[in-house]
């Protein structure tokens, strides 16, 4: 009789260790996505932070709303990102969005045109620092929407989508 109890203990704790290592692998799989990829600040105020928590100092402010961010590593419910001029931290998935936009780069006024072909009619010219909401791209160029104009810009002015991103 003390044989049979000892033997279920040990069936027990080998499906307990086999479920936690299921649920460990799953719960990692979950959170660590194909990296980086880009997100978008959703909210008026966004804390970047030195660490994982909120227990951690605040580096950055942001306050631009829809500002593009390349997420680079994630932990649990928060998201290491990097911004268009290299700063890194942590942010907390709560204020960002998987809502694509784009930034133009610095440098003489981007051109927005037409069609994603330079020889059409330009329509805007867009400012260095401009955000806009990226509706598609091509090989050479973005269809983008700023407030006030959309038409296409070339993608090697803007940060916010990776050279071979199919978007």
């Amino acid at each position: 009789m003390i044989r049979v109890f000892l033997s279920r203990r040990y069936r027990v704790s080998a499906i307990a260790a086999v479920i936690s290592a299921v649920t460990g692998v799953a719960a990692f799989a979950a959170t660590s996505g194909p990296q980086p990829y880009f997100v978008s600040i959703k909210v008026d105020e966004a804390f970047m932070r030195e660490g994982p928590s909120d227990m951690h100092r605040v580096k950055w402010i942001y306050r631009r709303k829809g500002l593009p961010l390349e997420v680079i590593a994630t932990f649990d419910v928060w998201r290491r990102v990097r911004d268009m001029d290299g700063e890194v931290g942590w942010m907390h998935m709560a204020l960002l969005t998987r809502d694509r936009t784009a930034v133009v780069t610095t440098g003489p006024g981007a051109e927005l045109y037409a069609r994603d072909d330079t020889t059409s009619q330009v329509l805007a010219h867009a400012q260095a620092g401009a955000i806009g909401r990226l509706l598609g791209c091509s090989m050479l160029a973005c269809e983008v929407e700023f407030p006030g104009a959309e038409g296409w810009i070339a993608r090697a002015r803007l940060w916010g989508i990776h050279g071979g991103d199919d978007f």
